[in-house]
């Protein structure tokens, strides 16, 4: 691995001036204003929950954002991955040694609070630049060039970002999986016992044709960055889009189709996103009847009436169980989206909950391609 990942620091999203992105991360999901710097055309506003951090570029400039690039796409959408590495100017060099694109070469950054130094890769995920950072030296709240925001304490809904999902062409799952390994040292991490890390997850549409591929990654042991998730479709004939498909058309090629927030009472989190306003998935009507369901949701210590009613899926066994909720897009081109998920010792992502998703989301589909 030519630069070992250590952590996520922050993720990043471009949007025009006036999306109201930062203020619904507020409003509807407890993120808090970290710190702001507004210069060249930009306004770049960072908000916390734990240790989820959004970073929201609003606007467009002469120069590229700090820490970031801009990736003058066409539609609104997280662009960017920052991650803690232990020397951002040797790791930028050794992955340009492996043939990376590297369109910001290392900078150092300095303020009154210390130093950082930070460089920028080209991925193959479509428009995600991934941002090299070393803020060893740095002991201010976000970053050198930002302004500390003052703010009160959040309702503490999100405690950590939890995984990350590439939507991916078909048939390009491996090659991904191999450039995340040789360049950041991800290795690949099963889905189901047995499985073929060239294969992934493989989840059938229900009826006809197609379905969706998952591969599931890790990264080094010891570091404290999220699980990445690439979602891509099977091939097969269908004559309406798949959630997969959709995303690609509507974002212009591949990208971070949704971020996985880790909340520890997840019954609170939808209670409170649903009081604010936010919108979330719909699961399957039959989801909850399936045989079996209702007694695993009771193991579990939790109503079964209760989840239904606010959308929760559940998944599990033998003591360990995994519950998720999933948001409708955060923008008009029905493109990301957010998951809060909550673990009660389960692992992995739950095939069932898998099914439900694709099915929920299949439906959603449906109903924005009919509209």
């Amino acid at each position: 691995m030519a630069a070992p990942a250590r952590r996520l620091c922050h993720i990043a999203f471009h949007v025009p001036a006036g999306l109201p992105l930062a203020r619904d991360l507020q409003r509807l999901f407890g993120f808090q204003p970290l710190a702001v710097r507004e210069a060249d055309g930009w306004r770049q506003l960072a908000l916390r929950s734990g240790d989820a951090v959004f970073l929201v570029n609003e606007g467009a400039g002469p120069a590229e954002p700090l820490y970031g690039l801009d990736p003058h796409h066409a539609v609104p959408s997280a662009t960017n991955l920052c991650f803690d590495v232990a020397d951002a100017g040797a790791a930028a060099r050794a992955l340009a040694a492996l043939g990376c694109s590297v369109p910001v070469p290392p900078v150092s950054m300095r303020d009154e609070q210390g130093a950082a130094t930070y460089a920028v890769i080209s991925s193959p995920a479509g428009n995600l630049s991934l941002t090299l950072l070393d803020r060893t030296g740095f002991r201010g709240p976000f970053l050198p060039g930002f302004r500390p925001v003052p703010s009160a304490p959040g309702p503490g809904w999100v405690s950590h970002v939890d995984h990350l999902t590439l939507a991916c062409t078909p048939s390009s799952s491996p090659k991904l999986m191999r450039w995340f390994h040789d360049c950041l040292g991800f290795h690949h991490l099963p889905l189901s016992p047995g499985e073929d890390p060239e294969l992934g997850l493989e989840v059938a549409a229900e009826s006809g044709p197609g379905g969706l591929r998952l591969t599931a990654l890790r990264a080094p042991m010891g570091s404290a960055v999220p699980t990445l998730v690439l979602a891509e479709s099977l091939l097969g004939v269908t004559s309406r889009q798949d959630q997969v498909e959709q995303f690609l058309a509507r974002n212009g090629g591949p990208g971070l189709q949704h971020v996985g927030l880790y909340t520890p009472n997840i019954m609170k989190a939808t209670e409170g996103v649903v009081g604010a306003g936010g919108q979330l998935l719909t699961p399957p009507e039959a989801y909850y009847q399936q045989p079996g369901k209702e007694k695993q949701i009771l193991a579990a210590g939790l109503e079964p009436s209760l989840l239904a009613r606010q959308g929760v899926l559940l998944d599990g066994d033998r003591g360990k169980f995994l519950l998720q909720v999933f948001t409708k897009s955060l923008f008009a081109e029905d493109t990301f989206f957010l998951e809060l998920i909550q673990r009660q010792g389960a692992t992995g992502f739950g095939q069932g909950n898998i099914r439900a998703l694709w099915q929920s989301m299949q439906e959603q589909a449906a109903r924005v391609q009919e509209a």
